[in-house]
């Protein structure tokens, strides 16, 4: 095994700022393209050029996340795309460096470097002066990459082969129940589909409600995800009875209401809501797909009913239960779930296999990164 050192983020990557240009948002109206324009958290509009072309790593320059760490603070750029002045723009002096300098800032503490009381700042001098321990032979170093690296290769093969999946039920569902839906089918209500429970929040007063096994969800948790399986917040099981009739099943449909409506998912587990989801328990579990690819398929409607001229959008729990779907034959409705339903089931499977890939990785990651654990080169 080699020797390690304490190298510079400036000894490991180049530094490109100099080149990036911000735009405001009238400047990217007028220049609306193909081309990915970043800002300190990703992607935050398309236009019509380029400045940068190949892969780089973006590490967020300035804004509240770099505290919070809500999203990546350093992430991936590839292929031709624009940046603005809020991120620091990074390309390893190998290309393994690149994957080396995302995997470290995950579980860097970068108080240290941060300057701006009100608006955490990472300045360039500061960025370029982050000590980093790392193999001294960069073939080890290229080791420790390549462990992580197949790692998150598997988990994004995941990721894409559930969206895949996810997006093979929506086409059905639209075929066969919007494109070819039947006139004799008669429309009926939400709540004749399920129960509608909208959640609430226990409590503050009594801490021993929260931090148990029961997840809590709330919109953060259902962003991008078509299964919710762990939670930012959860109950004890005396923060549940507390409000007992606020419990949904495993496998409810979750709505989101208010702010950001429209987010659609299904819990894993037996859970709770915050009062800004609406969750329908079906009656029957031939209702279970349908119903939720018939509210991602309604996403502008749902958007309209919430809008009301108010500022914050708000669906309330009353108007949500009368929302129409029209009730397919029970023939329909077998042959549908005799092809969604697998679909789902190995989604579900996919997402369980992420986290324990996610695990795994985020065990290895401060081991591999510290020397604790090393590899063979």
């Amino acid at each position: 095994m080699n020797e390690w050192k304490e190298f510079c983020i400036e000894d490991i990557a180049s530094i490109h700022n100099d080149e990036r240009i911000p735009l405001s948002k009238m400047e990217r109206l007028k220049r609306n393209g193909n081309y990915p324009y970043y800002g300190a958290s990703g992607i935050i509009d398309f236009i019509d050029d380029f400045i940068f072309d190949g892969e780089y790593v973006l590490v967020s320059e300035d804004g509240e996340n770099l505290k919070s760490r809500q999203t990546p603070i350093a992430f991936k750029a590839n292929g031709q795309f624009w940046v603005n002045n809020h991120a620091h723009i990074l390309k390893g002096k190998k290309d393994f460096h690149n994957n080396i300098i995302i995997y470290y800032f995950k579980n860097l503490d970068l108080n240290p470097f941060l300057t701006g009381a009100v608006q955490p700042k990472l300045n360039k001098r500061n960025l370029l002066s982050i000590p980093i321990l790392l193999p001294e032979m960069e073939i080890e170093q290229k080791a420790i990459a390549e462990v992580l690296s197949s790692l998150d290769d598997k988990i994004d093969l995941l990721h894409r082969q559930n969206k895949t999946l996810e997006a093979m039920a929506e086409t059905l569902f639209r075929q066969w129940f919007v494109v070819e839906a039947e006139e004799e089918w008669e429309e009926r209500s939400l709540s004749f589909f399920g129960n509608i429970i909208c959640g609430k929040t226990p409590t503050k007063k009594k801490p021993h409600f929260f931090d148990g096994d029961i997840p809590f969800i709330k919109i953060p948790d259902m962003h991008g995800k078509t299964f919710v399986f762990d939670t930012i917040d959860t109950l004890t099981e005396e923060g549940k009875q507390s409000q007992f009739n606020k419990t949904i099943p495993p496998k409810s449909i979750n709505v989101s209401c208010i702010a950001t409506v429209g987010l659609v998912t299904l819990n894993a587990f037996e859970s709770h809501t915050n009062q800004q989801i609406n969750s329908i328990v079906p009656i029957k579990d031939d209702y279970r797909y349908y119903l939720y690819c018939a509210m991602k398929n309604i996403y502008d409607l749902l958007q309209a009913m919430a809008s009301g001229g108010t500022a914050t959008l708000n669906l309330n729990t009353g108007n949500f239960s009368k929302i129409k779907l029209p009730l397919p034959n029970n023939k329909r409705l077998d042959n549908f779930n005799e092809i969604a339903i697998p679909l789902f089931d190995k989604i579900f499977k996919n997402q369980n296999q992420i986290r324990t890939l996610e695990n795994l990785r985020d065990t290895l990651l401060p081991k591999l990164m510290s020397g604790e654990v090393r590899v063979n080169s």
